[in-house]
Parts: structure tokens; C-alpha cells; sequence
């Protein structure tokens, strides 16, 4: 039977490729270039002669199903539901083993015959070496996901199909099976394949994470995603490990994770892998405590490889508990007043962590973080969380005090030290907090005598009152904080370096809130303080939430703070919701340009999708605001206010152009 024209000309140019007179096609990729190169010159393949489909008898077929049964087994789930997704399109469905051999299909039995004809069959032997560059030949040769279109094809008798392959890997990451999708026809462009390329690679991964789980059933999994909600569901990331920590196994993912730590930390030898607990921040009691973690069973930690944030569940062995000996590992002990200040964000992890040891110590302590991080806040769980719990702690915010009066306030004056003071004199700040703590906030902003000042108090630990001839003992432990870089300050001459390293017995960082993994439980806190203050009681709505969780808070908790007070002030009832927050806080999920009035002279006015549900409601009630104030259950008042609240106004009232 004489060749169409296509394929004639598909075979000319192998052949021209192959005596060295003619280059690949521009339109074919490096990919499809080098194996044509192969399927010439290393498989010695001709071109001319298109061979024909080579099946295995059904003792061979099955002597191939029988050494990939485990996987088959476990891939009967994935690729029954991508079947059911792309059968409609027109696609059948193989999984091949190693070796390029179908050993499972799926097909339409009203093309059977024509998808026997193609090849696309259970036995199909779709190896490189035999049928030519196609997706599940060149996929395997080259580890890759890849789709062969049409005429990418090497064997002429194939250039109608259009196949898309990915590899499926075994936890050492060697290929061990094909997921291909094929179809009998399609579009010309290469590009109507690219969803195919993303549906075949997702399903593939989801193969390979389910055969990773069931071979190692019996092992701990340590299972993590960049993303909290995902981690049961589908987290990413697969790592069996011993019960001491060391690695066993893992997945796509987590062999990407290893990869990244080794060419951050290079080991001492090429066989040597680094621990569960130097691939995450993390001491072996936190990983295998992760079970009794929260109510979700999930902690953050942070990937020493890049110091992203994971979030990590563990997965243990059904009906077989873990040894006392490695259970639990020391832990701090539990210290209310510092625990309270985070959830599950590894940054806070370590600075409570270091926190809890420094609460007995009498080391100056100096917290850095921005403006609203909550620097005091974390200076009064210090004291409250240690042997001076009992006396005082006087905050003094150095940027705050006008710097005639710091002085004075600082250290105190004796009765007529100078005109205007107090008869009677004044103790100063430093002499109250005698036997606790002192907080100096924005230390980085006190002027430079006085500095010379505190460095003789921490240094004599007596204060020198204003007015006074004998210095006083006072026994306080100093806490600083501050938002700017001391450092820089220091080398402009506007701070004492004796100072700061006098300041800086241990340094503390607080991150921003909006680096924080656990921004829901500040939220919630934040929240709950303030309805307990006011003696309120408000929900918080999911839309209100999520623009809280998106918001990037550059006064961080301070902010966060001030935007729920004001919501809590002007919502209407007990749920605060989108419209109630600050509109800077209403980001992607907030306002939206809409028209108004229905007449040709209206104004685009900006308003949320509350707003839109309104403006449908004055619609539909033509503007009759006494019948809308009825169905929201409100009074007309409040309609007018929420009216005005997202700039909607009745067409009889809109100016005339």
C-alpha cells in the first residue's frame, strides 16, 4: 500500500539525517533530535522500513505483570482516575514496566481495533530500541516526562499519535514504570498537549507517593509541604526514617530536599546522609513527638537546604508503638508565660527555646525585630517567667522621653537638684526597678551622654541620682530592644561600641509577623485578648480571616491589633467580616470597580462583594430602602450607613451631568 505524502516526507528527512546531508527539522526539540540520533546510529533503525508493532505472547506478558505486581496493585487507583479524565477526550491509557512493556490499559472498546492496529495495547513492547523515538521509549531512556506529537515520532506508522509519558521512580529514584496517555488523533500544535504533560506528571507523582507509602508501611514517614493545608491531604514530600533519625528512603521530593542540603553542607564521605534532624532544624524528640503536636498533628520547622518553612506530620507503623527510649527526647520545660507567644513558626521555636534558658540568668538580653513585633511584650515573659517574677518591671521607651527629661527620669534627682523638679525629689526609673528587671525600648535612640551614663550602672551597678553625692546599689536586670541596626549606628559614632557589647549579653530576634508560620494563632490571641479587654464577644468570619492571613502587616502585631480593635468597634452584631476590617487590610480578596446607577452618566464606585450584594438587593426593591432594611433584618439607619460605607447612592440622588 502506497505511504501518504507525510509520511514519505517524515522518512526523507530520517534519511538525510542519517547520512550526515541534513539537519532535524527547527520546529523539533533537543530532545526529539537526540533520539533520532540514537534510533540511527545506535539502534542502526531504518527508517524505510517501519516495523511493525511488536506484541508479547501472553506467558511473556504475564512474566512481566508478575515482577512489577506490587506497583500494579498499588497504581490500579491513580490510573483508573486519570483514565476517567481524559477517556472523554479521546486518550487511552498504558503503564508500562522498565522494559517499555504494557502490562496494564485502558481503552475504549469501540476503537479496540484501531488501538491494536497503533500499538496501544496490554503486551505492547514500546522500548526505544524496537519502536523508535516515541514518549514512553524516550521517557525511559532519558528519565524525563516528555510528549512525542505526531511526527516527533520516529517510525512513520506513528506520526498520527500523540503521546504523553511520564516516569514513575522507586523510592532510590531509579525508573520503574511508564504512565503514558495516548490518542489516535489530535490538534496539529504541540502546544494542545501541554495540559496532558501536567495531568500525566501530577498522576505519576501521586503512583509513585502511594507505592512509596505502601513499601514502607511498616517504617516512620515524616510526610511535609510548604503548605499547612496540605500536608495530610497531599503533601509533597516523603521521607521514611529509623527511629533514631537516620534516613531510609524518600520520595521525588524529599531525594530534592536531601540533594539541596548536600550541596549546602557536603558530607565528610559520599555515602554518608545527613539525619532527619540536620535535614530539619529540629532535635529528635520534636520529630517523633509531632503526634501529640496540636490538634492537626502537623509542626513547622525550618529546611536547614534553604531555610524554608516545611510543615511536617509523622506517619507511624499501625500497631507498632514507638520505643520508650526514643519517644521522647528532653524537652524544655513547659514555661506558660513565653509558650503563649507562639504556635508553630519555626523562628519562634528556637527563640523561645533559648528564651527558656535565659529566663534564670542575670545576662543583659537584647531583643531586635521591627517596629510592632512585640519586643516588650516578649521582655515581660522574661521576667515574668523567671526568679524576679515578683518584682518590678519598669519599661522605659527611650524614643519616647524627651531628651532634656531622660536623664532625670533615668536615674532620679534629689529635692532641689534644679528649678521645676518635685519637692520632695523623684526616684528615678532605673532605682524602681531595683531587684527586677529594666526595659530600655529603642535603646538605639538614647543620646550619647547619656549612654556613657548606663554604662556605669551596668558596669558599677549603682546609679548616681541627680543632685546626689554618693552613688545608690541597685540590683536590676536590664532588657533592651530595638528596630534599628546597632551596628551601623556604631560605626556613624551614634552609639557606644562598650555599650552595646555590655547590652548584647545574648541577642534575641523576633521575625515579622508576615514571615510567621503561624499568623492564625497571633490572630486568634490577638483576637481573644482584646474580646476579653472589652468584655466582647465577636466571630470571626472565614473572609475576614483570610484577608487578616494575607494582609503582609508592616507594623506587624501592632497593626494587627489596631485593625481588630477598629473592626470590633464598627461591626454590626457579633461577626466581624471582610467589610468590617480597615480597607488596607482588604487586599486581593477586597474592593472591586462596579457601576452603580443604571443610567448612561454613572461613575465606576469601588466596593467589596458585600457591597455587590447590596447593590443587587436596592436593585431588585428599586431603591426602596425601608423593604432592603426588611429582608437584611437591619434598621434603615444601618442600610444607609453600609450604603455610604461602599459609596453606593440611589440613581435619583446622583448628580446631574
Amino acid at each position: 500500500m502506497a505511504l501518504q505524502p507525510e509520511k514519505r516526507q517524515h522518512i526523507r528527512t530520517l534519511m538525510r539525517l542519517g547520512e550526515g546531508r541534513d539537519a532535524c527539522p527547527a520546529e523539533h526539540r533537543d530532545v526529539i533530535r537526540r533520539s533520532w540520533q540514537r534510533c540511527l546510529g545506535e539502534y542502526r533503525l531504518d527508517p524505510c522500513h517501519p516495523r511493525p508493532v511488536r506484541v508479547l505472547t501472553q506467558q511473556a506478558l504475564r512474566d512481566h505483570q508478575e515482577s512489577v505486581d506490587e506497583l500494579l496493585h498499588v497504581a490500579r487507583a491513580g490510573v483508573d482516575r486519570l483514565y476517567g479524565q481524559v477517556a472523554r477526550l479521546g486518550y487511552a491509557l498504558l503503564l508500562t514496566d522498565q522494559r517499555g512493556i504494557t502490562v496494564a490499559f485502558r481503552g475504549q472498546p469501540e476503537q479496540d481495533r484501531a488501538l491494536r492496529r497503533a500499538g496501544l495495547y496490554l503486551g505492547a513492547d514500546w522500548n526505544e530500541r524496537h519502536a523508535g523515538t516515541c514518549a514512553v521509549g524516550t521517557c525511559l531512556h532519558d528519565g524525563q516526562a516528555i510528549t512525542c506529537h505526531q511526527g516527533e515520532h520516529f517510525d512513520a506508522t506513528h506520526i498520527d499519535l500523540t503521546c504523553t509519558a511520564a516516569p514513575i521512580t522507586d523510592p532510590q529514584g531509579r525508573v520503574m514504570a511508564v504512565l503514558d496517555i495516548s490518542a489516535l488523533q489530535s490538534p496539529r500544535s504541540h502546544e494542545s498537549q501541554t495540559f496532558a504533560l501536567s495531568l500525566v506528571n501530577l498522576h505519576a507523582r501521586m503512583i509513585e507517593d502511594a507505592y512509596f507509602l505502601h513499601r514502607y508501611r511498616d517504617s516512620l514517614i515524616l510526610r511535609f509541604d510548604s503548605a499547612r493545608e496540605f500536608v495530610h491531604l497531599n503533601g509533597r514530600g516523603l521521607i521514611a526514617i529509623e527511629e533514631d533519625g537516620s534516613l531510609i528512603a524518600a520520595n521525588h521530593e524529599g531525594r530534592a530536599l536531601i540533594d539541596a542540603h548536600l550541596r549546602r553542607w557536603p558530607p565528610w564521605s559520599a555515602a554518608c546522609l545527613p539525619g532527619a534532624t540536620q535535614l530539619f532544624d529540629a532535635e529528635l524528640g520534636d520529630l517523633l513527638g509531632i503526634p501529640a503536636a496540636g490538634e492537626d498533628q502537623i509542626r513547622a520547622f525550618r529546611a536547614r537546604a534553604n531555610d524554608a518553612t516545611c510543615f511536617v506530620t509523622l506517619l507511624e507503623p499501625r500497631g507498632r508503638p514507638l520505643k520508650a527510649t526514643t519517644t521522647a527526647a528532653p524537652r524544655d520545660a513547659s514555661v506558660p508565660a513565653l509558650d503563649r507567644l507562639a504556635a508553630d513558626d519555626p523562628s519562634m521555636h528556637r527563640l523561645l527555646k533559648l528564651a527558656r534558658r535565659l529566663r534564670n540568668e542575670t545576662v543583659s538580653v537584647l531583643i531586635r525585630g521591627e517596629t510592632g513585633t512585640g519586643k516588650e511584650v516578649l521582655a515581660r515573659a522574661l521576667h515574668d517567667s523567671g526568679p524576679r517574677a515578683q518584682a518590678p518591671f519598669v519599661a522605659v521607651n527611650c524614643a519616647a522621653i524627651p531628651e532634656a527629661l531622660i536623664e532625670s527620669e533615668l536615674f532620679g534627682y534629689l529635692p532641689g537638684a534644679f528649678t521645676g523638679g518635685r519637692p520632695k525629689g523623684m526616684r528615678g526609673l532605673i532605682q524602681q526597678a531595683d531587684g527586677g528587671t529594666l526595659f530600655l525600648d529603642e535603646i538605639g535612640d538614647m543620646p550619647l551622654t547619656l549612654q556613657t551614663r548606663l554604662l556605669r550602672v551596668l558596669a558599677e551597678r549603682e546609679v548616681m541620682p541627680l543632685g546626689a553625692e554618693t552613688p545608690v546599689k541597685v540590683d536590676i536586670r536590664v532588657v533592651t530592644a530595638t528596630h534599628r541596626d546597632v551596628t551601623e549606628l556604631i560605626r556613624a559614632g551614634d552609639f557606644r561600641e562598650d555599650l552595646y557589647y555590655r547590652l548584647n549579653g545574648a541577642e534575641l530576634r523576633l521575625p515579622a509577623l508576615r514571615e510567621r508560620a503561624d499568623r492564625h494563632y497571633v490572630i486568634r490571641r490577638v483576637h481573644d485578648e482584646l474580646q476579653a479587654e472589652r468584655g466582647q464577644s465577636h466571630h470571626l468570619r472565614a473572609d475576614a480571616m483570610s484577608a487578616l492571613l494575607a494582609h503582609d502587616w508592616p507594623g506587624n502585631i501592632r497593626q494587627l491589633r489596631n485593625a481588630l480593635a477598629f473592626a470590633m468597634a464598627t461591626a454590626e452584631g457579633d461577626e466581624i467580616t471582610l467589610i468590617d476590617l480597615p480597607e488596607t487590610c482588604h487586599g486581593a480578596a477586597g474592593p472591586t470597580t462596579l457601576t452603580t446607577p443604571a443610567s448612561p452618566s454613572s461613575t465606576p464606585t469601588t466596593t467589596s462583594a458585600d457591597g455587590q450584594a447590596l447593590l443587587e438587593l436596592l436593585r431588585r426593591s428599586a431603591w426602596n430602602i425601608s423593604q432592603v432594611a426588611r429582608q437584611l433584618g437591619v434598621s434603615r439607619p444601618t442600610v444607609y450607613r453600609r450604603m455610604r460605607r461602599h459609596g453606593l447612592v440611589a440613581p435619583n440622588h446622583q448628580p446631574v451631568s
